[in-house]
């Protein structure tokens, strides 16, 4: 999901505190974002999963006979979600996955029915590369939630991801600009 090369702005684990507060949860609870788009025993992918702020709350919508990949590059914030999933006893429905530098990396079998990329394609090298490889997790007619900043993606920029989307043979559902974000819901 990140080159070394590429002097991109990935959020440091050491910052995590920022990504998982009280504050947020008034602001971006995940229950609001996400939960219409998730039912019990789904597949969910969560990308750029950070400290686990979304892969908790999306593991309990799944229920047990669901999972949650949880990918990061960072192990460490991993980890985080590691204690999270044990304190709240959802250890097994979540799948922890380091992603390699340059790609997500998850296994091609994985048809996911739902995909958040939250605040996180901004971060990436190579945005096109990286949503050819989301559209191969995604399974036919599941839904992928892309969302990006305000404070860090300019209209245009964002445009320009809305284009490539549907190049790539996205459908785009819905457009949505919440409190400081611009948001996608994707299909294919």
């Amino acid at each position: 999901m990140y080159n070394k090369e590429y002097k991109g702005d990935v959020c440091s684990h050491s910052h995590s505190f920022f990504l998982d507060n009280f504050f947020r949860r008034l602001i971006q609870n995940p229950k609001k974002i996400v939960g219409n788009h998730i039912n019990e025993g789904d597949i969910v992918v969560d990308l750029g999963c950070g400290p686990g702020y979304f892969s908790i709350d999306m593991a309990k919508m799944v229920g047990p006979s669901g999972k949650v990949f949880a990918a990061d590059l960072q192990k460490e914030m991993l980890e985080k979600v590691a204690k999270k999933a044990k304190k709240f006893h959802l250890d097994d429905r979540i799948i922890l996955h380091n992603c390699p530098q340059d790609q997500i990396g998850l296994s091609q079998d994985i048809k996911a029915d739902f995909i958040l990329a939250f605040y996180m394609v901004h971060e990436t090298p190579d945005h096109i590369k990286f949503l050819k490889e989301v559209k191969t997790l995604l399974k036919k007619g599941g839904k992928f939630l892309l969302a990006e900043p305000r404070f860090h993606v300019s209209e245009n920029h964002f445009q320009k991801i809305t284009r490539d989307i549907k190049d790539i043979g996205f459908i785009v559902l819905n457009t949505d600009s919440g409190i400081g974000s611009r948001s996608l819901l994707l299909s294919v």
